[in-house]
């Protein structure tokens, strides 16, 4: 099975989930050096990871770390950021601004935008204004390709036939996907229409905020420690199924569930901020689930009466 790992760049400048500090930026750099060396092939980032004043701070940062990276291993990399459709970023022109302040924060290296949630809930037109708006940067020469974020089957099938009217093709669509995911079922409908339309599934999550790597050492804030303890108990079966693959593997916790992910064909994002993590889950490229592990997985997946809270703007 050819893999390939996505490195998701959340947590690079979110104090309030992560714990972010500016003194830890040369560690992130490390980080992102060691994903290229490491074969990932895919980065995510989006304009509003940050908080507060810190807004755009992962952007900025991964502009940064471009900038001192050779063109040869720029062209081999995918860079994908996220526009947020705030409801006040209005019209046809409303991505216009964001996209150009993206577009440099990132060093003009931006190979896909991606709509970061649907505002079918409370503004249905928006969000085909937003995507007039990035079909209207391709036509005016920016090079990119568009992609959508936590986006369910129904709204995906429109999408895909509102922009064929514009002749554009989405590259990609990215939603929450990990054994502990609400509404698998939903997801994988999604997947389905991917693959019947070539569009490359994107499983942001995929170790579920960390709880999945099974470290109850790996918390660096207070909603993170509440998390970890809320979910202490109902995944106790799944994470002896974890433990029980990672040993007889000789692998990490961590690289079977993200395993459990490539298994069903997905491209997993993967939230890294250490250098060793990353040797870690870059591990996933070397073995393969077989059919039993990953029932068992699946089974335990199924049995979990407490899944991760879902985006409230996911489309139907």
């Amino acid at each position: 099975m050819h893999k390939k790992i996505g490195l998701g760049t959340w947590s690079w400048g979110n104090k309030f989930f992560w714990g972010y500090q500016t003194n830890k930026d040369d560690q992130l750099e490390e980080t992102y050096k060691e994903a290229l060396k490491r074969g990932f092939a895919f980065i995510d980032t989006a304009d509003s990871y940050g908080t507060g004043r810190l807004s755009g701070r992962s952007e900025e940062l991964l502009g940064r770390y471009l900038s001192q990276t050779s063109n040869a291993t720029k062209n081999r990399i995918t860079i994908a950021t996220k526009l947020a459709p705030y409801p006040w970023r209005i019209g046809r022109k409303g991505f216009k601004e964001p996209f150009l302040r993206s577009f440099h924060r990132l060093n003009k290296k931006l190979d896909i935008v991606q709509l970061h949630w649907s505002t079918s809930r409370y503004n249905p037109w928006q969000e085909f204004q937003f995507l007039d708006c990035l079909c209207d940067l391709i036509d005016d020469g920016f090079d990119f390709q568009i992609g959508l974020s936590n986006v369910g089957p129904k709204n995906l099938k429109k999408i895909i036939e509102y922009l064929a009217q514009r002749e554009k093709k989405l590259k990609s669509v990215q939603v929450q996907f990990s054994l502990l995911c609400p509404d698998l079922k939903k997801q994988l409908k999604v997947k389905q229409i991917c693959n019947q339309n070539n569009i490359d599934f994107l499983a942001y999550s995929p170790l579920s905020f960390g709880i999945l790597s099974l470290n109850s050492n790996n918390k660096s804030s207070l909603a993170r420690n509440l998390m970890f303890k809320t979910f202490e108990k109902s995944i106790l079966e799944l994470r002896k199924c974890l433990k029980i693959v990672s040993e007889n593997r000789k692998v990490s916790p961590a690289q079977v569930a993200v395993n459990w992910v490539c298994y069903q064909g997905a491209i997993p994002i993967v939230g890294l901020r250490k250098k060793v993590h990353v040797k870690d889950i870059s591990g996933i490229l070397k073995w393969d689930l077989n059919r039993s592990e990953f029932e068992m997985l699946q089974n335990a997946s199924y049995k979990c009466a407490l899944k991760m809270p879902g985006n409230p703007f996911t489309s139907n």
